[in-house]
């Protein structure tokens, strides 16, 4: 078992290239991401609220769709990489009452929680925390479409990517009101491959994943995952960013709108996109040679000038070299510059890659 996020999960269920295969080579991984923090917000002011506490504009998000937004503080600081999901919309005019999921990472979860919770009061803006009654699955690969279909009983190959719908679960149930009977599944990728996640109940949990399970699923433990996400470009709170950054350092331009009203640390962010550029960015860096290099790592030029450092760090079995993620310098940016970091036995030879990695999905 391996510990992350104070959440402990199996580092591998016992054929670690059969997991990567399962996702890389025209399968389904079935990944468990229940670590993460799950709160719905509602009410008629909800988009007013949320608009002035993230990144995105809520303005724009349709009905059974997601994307993903940052909570920012005044100077423009990451405090939390979120996805935001709405639900349905009941009610007509100004009297509209939205519901929205906020799906974010296990140890930015208080956080966020707790910048929401101030605002309860001011107006008709509801939280509920679900994440105690809640669990979150992922499929992930070339056959996700088919085995959701199977599974949920109705064809999802037609999802829009940022998609995403409240059906019942188990399947043949009512129409699903609340968790109890029902689930939200969602087209999205942390993989780069295609992907489903569902959002269910904690009673139904256990017979969803058997089901994904039975229906060609591989179970995918964390070690696996990791290198996913990696050869994606898919940072971690924690581990590829945190609020020393300014959130266009670590995120890309589709988790911020430059058009919307104000919101708390806007002045920063659009100051950085219209006049110019961050100092340094997240990039991706591929390594001539598998070799021991570490995250934390210092990254330097080709005539020795000092860059920028890593944060992440694994070996890509498709690609078989050493792939990292980490913090260039502006200048150093373009695909293909090459990089240098020291190892243990001398000095380990790279360049600059574009992200993701590996992989080709859309959603």
């Amino acid at each position: 078992m391996s510990e992350h996020d104070g959440w402990l999960v199996p580092t591998s269920y016992g054929d670690a290239p059969l997991e990567y295969a399962a996702v890389r080579k025209g399968g389904a991984g079935l990944i468990d991401l229940s670590s993460g923090g799950r709160i719905l917000v509602s009410g008629t002011e909800a988009v007013q609220f949320l608009n002035g506490l993230i990144t995105n504009d809520m303005k724009t998000l349709a009905e059974n769709s997601w994307m993903a937004a940052a909570f920012p503080n005044v100077q423009g600081r990451l405090i939390a990489s979120v996805r935001v999901i709405r639900l349905e919309d009941e009610g007509e005019g100004k009297k509209v009452s939205s519901t929205f999921l906020v799906d974010t990472e296990a140890v930015t979860h208080r956080r966020v929680l707790q910048i929401i919770e101030r605002f309860t009061l001011a107006g008709d803006f509801r939280l509920t925390d679900v994440t105690s009654e809640t669990v979150l699955l992922s499929l992930q690969g070339a056959r996700t479409a088919a085995i959701a279909g199977e599974v949920l009983q109705q064809d999802v190959s037609a999802y829009k990517p940022n998609q995403a719908a409240r059906i019942a679960w188990p399947a043949g149930t009512e129409t699903p009101t609340d968790f109890s009977n029902g689930l939200i599944v969602i087209r999205a990728t942390h993989t780069a491959e295609d992907g489903f996640d569902f959002v269910v109940g904690a009673a139904n949990a256990v017979s969803l994943w058997n089901a994904l399970k039975a229906a060609g699923g591989q179970p995918v433990g964390y070690g696996v995952l990791n290198t996913l996400r990696i050869e994606a470009g898919v940072p971690r709170y924690g581990m590829d960013m945190d609020e020393s950054n300014v959130v266009t350092e670590a995120l890309f331009d589709d988790a911020v709108s430059y058009t919307k009203g104000c919101y708390l640390g806007q002045e920063i962010i659009a100051r950085i996109k219209y006049r110019g550029h961050v100092a340094k960015q997240l990039a991706g860096i591929t390594f001539d040679q598998p070799g021991d290099v570490k995250s934390g790592a210092l990254v330097n030029s080709e005539d020795d000038k000092e860059i920028g450092r890593l944060t992440s760090v694994t070996y890509s079995p498709q690609l078989e070299r050493t792939i990292a993620l980490g913090y260039l310098k502006y200048d150093y940016l373009q695909p293909g510059t090459k990089v240098k970091v020291a190892v243990a036995d001398g000095e380990a030879f790279g360049h600059v890659t574009e992200l993701p990695f590996v992989g080709a999905a859309s959603v």
